[in-house]
């Protein structure tokens, strides 16, 4: 893998690390409401655990692709790739919130491009 495609994987890891603490630790607080657009407190309250385990999942494929950097693979790193993208993709579709695409899936896509070229 060349540098700048570790570079970007990096950047998709902590974007996804920082995904992991607002929805499993800030949900509730003023910077998990006001990030998500939660109409309010008491509804972050009762989505609270399902945040979480969305939290847990971006965990995940953040840890999927600091492995895949850890070992060089260059298959598990696309892989993983590939499945944030489509996370983005589906959330920005579910949500009607293009700037979710943007965010998650955009840098993925660039991440993904630089492991063919």
């Amino acid at each position: 893998m060349t540098l700048i495609t570790s570079i970007l994987i990096v950047l998709v890891a902590i974007e996804h690390l920082y995904f992991l603490v607002l929805e499993m630790f800030l949900w509730t607080k003023p910077k998990g409401i006001k990030t998500f657009g939660l109409k309010s407190k008491a509804y972050a309250e009762d989505t609270k655990v399902l945040a979480a385990n969305q939290g847990l999942y971006n965990g995940f494929l953040a840890a999927g692709l600091i492995f895949s950097l850890i070992l060089n693979n260059q298959i598990f790193s696309v892989f993983f790739l590939i499945c944030v993208t489509i996370a983005g993709i589906y959330g920005s579709y579910s949500t009607k919130k293009a700037k979710l695409f943007y965010v998650q899936s955009v840098p993925a896509i660039l991440a993904l491009l630089t492991c063919f070229f």
